[in-house]
């Protein structure tokens, strides 16, 4: 049976009987973690070791969002605290060799922390470009307002992320920098001509090589003023694929948000439909995640080769770092801060 192109959460601390029943029966293509599946080193480690062992392979796509800052599912005191985007914006300004390098540890740092609990994608950098008016919801996340600048550290950040073992995912394409609301509650509508979007795309284009993205959705009025991005094909064809150039696997922002309308198996339907290779579904409801392994086509060669293409470029890293590696880490990283303060 072909695997199911989507990415499901799971409800707690282990998987119950169910989930491990169906996860078998839909062969996902990866799975996401949350602040309700974690307690500790060894039970997250045990969590995703079972996860692996549903599959049988031990370079199965398991998801997080640890950024730093306001956006961290694993928290202290059991893993250190990891700043957010605007503090390398910021040392960028005084020191922009060091701001990068300083990116690149961080980002190694946090991966070691992930390899250690068995974590293998983390959906970091952000490249949006930020935006004086806009929401808050990307606010500090962002790596700043200039959109080389943002690809310089973004770029920095994936090195540091593969250094370390962890695949990294560039989000949120194609563009989250000029939202005027918070996407988990409403759909933006973005004005801009195409000229001034191109501002949002440069730090895409410039990392369109990078093996996974991410989308946002929002409604860009100059593409599709129909069609929120994640259920265009207008946008995730002519913009993200063509105009981006990039070609890496393509998940979902979470399709729960409150910007997308329908049941959740209709947005991922419609979203595979408009190109997207995987479907995010990040809640753990058994209804939702059997309606959409019921209403999605069986993952596509094409994506099953993203797939592979993305995982293969942390094969045959090593597994868990040290505690004295991180250590190192952090103290580099603290050192370069310092030193540009």
């Amino acid at each position: 049976m072909a695997m199911t192109p989507a990415v499901f959460g799971i409800s707690g601390l282990s998987l119950s009987n169910s989930e491990k029943a169906f996860f078998r029966d839909s062969d996902p293509a990866g799975y996401i973690i949350f602040g309700r599946n974690i307690e500790s080193k060894p039970q997250l480690r045990a969590l995703t070791d079972e996860l692996r062992a549903i599959h049988g392979c031990d370079d199965l796509a398991i998801l997080i969002d640890q950024e730093g800052g306001r956006v961290a599912r694993m928290q202290e005191p059991i893993w250190p605290k990891f700043p957010a985007g605007k503090i390398f914006d910021k040392l960028f300004d005084i020191a922009p060799a060091t701001a990068i390098e300083a990116a690149r540890v961080n980002a190694q740092a946090i991966a070691v922390s992930l390899n250690e609990v068995g974590i293998t994608v983390d959906c970091l950098p952000l490249l949006d470009v930020r935006q004086p008016d806009a929401d808050n919801v990307i606010g500090d996340r962002a790596l700043g307002g200039e959109p080389m600048r943002v690809a310089a550290l973004g770029r920095a950040i994936l090195d540091g992320l593969q250094r370390g073992g962890v695949v990294g995912v560039v989000k949120h394409l194609p563009g989250h920098g000029r939202t005027s609301v918070d996407t988990h509650k409403a759909l933006p509508t973005v004005t801009a001509s195409d000229e001034d979007l191109q501002l949002d795309l440069a730090p895409f284009q410039a990392l369109n090589q990078a093996p996974m993205g991410m989308t946002g959705h929002l409604l860009f009025t100059a593409w599709d003023a129909e069609t929120p991005s994640t259920l265009s094909k207008i946008v995730i064809q002519d913009i993200i694929r063509d105009r981006i150039g990039f070609d890496g696997l393509l998940f979902t922002d979470d399709l729960d948000m409150e910007a997308l309308s329908g049941t959740v198996a209709e947005r991922a339907e419609r979203a595979q439909a408009a190109g997207c290779d995987i479907a995010l579904n990040c809640w753990a409801k058994m209804d939702d995640m059997t309606a959409i392994a019921k209403s999605l086509v069986s993952m596509s060669k094409k994506t099953q080769q993203r797939l592979d293409r993305a995982m293969a470029t942390i094969a045959g890293a090593k597994d868990a770092g040290s505690a004295d590696e991180l250590t190192a880490l952090l103290a580099r990283r603290d050192a370069l801060m310092a030193a540009a303060a």
